[in-house]
C-alpha cells in the first residue's frame, strides 16, 4: 500500500518495471481529478506517505502516473478507459493494506473532504 492517487495509463509500451511516464490523450484531465482528490487529504497532498520500507518514496503532489510508479500490464484502469470510455483513477489510502478497525475512523476523517471534493469534479 501508499497513499497516492494514480492516473492511466498503469501499462506502457516498453513494459519496463517502474519509471515509465505513460501519457493517455486525456492527462491533463486525469492529473486534475487525481490531484483534486490528493489535495484535501492530509498525508496524501504532502506526497510523502512515509510507508514502512519505503520511507524515500515520494509522488509530487500526491499523485502519479500508474506506468511511472511500475507498470501494470491488462490492469482495471487501463482496460475501463481505453474500452469503456470509463475515467478512473486509483486511490491507494494507506500504507497498511488491512488497517485495524480502531484504524477506520482516522481514515474516514483522512478522506472525506478528498471524496467530496472529487464527487464535485465528477
Amino acid at each position: 500500500g501508499s497513499v497516492v492517487a494514480s492516473y492511466p495509463y498503469d501499462d506502457s509500451p516498453t513494459h519496463r518495471p517502474t519509471g515509465v511516464y505513460s501519457k493517455s490523450a486525456d492527462d491533463e484531465v486525469f492529473k486534475y481529478l487525481a490531484k483534486a482528490y490528493a489535495s484535501h487529504h492530509p498525508i496524501m497532498r504532502t506526497g510523502k506517505p512515509n510507508c514502512p520500507g519505503e520511507e524515500g518514496e515520494t509522488f509530487p503532489d500526491g499523485i502519479t502516473n500508474g506506468a511511472q510508479w511500475y507498470d501494470v500490464e491488462g490492469g482495471m484502469q487501463d482496460y475501463n478507459y481505453v474500452w469503456a470510455n470509463c475515467f478512473e483513477i486509483t486511490l491507494e489510502l494507506s500504507c497498511c493494506k488491512y488497517p485495524p478497525t480502531s484504524e477506520l475512523p482516522k481514515e474516514w476523517e483522512n478522506n472525506q473532504e478528498s471524496l467530496l471534493a472529487f464527487i464535485e469534479k465528477v
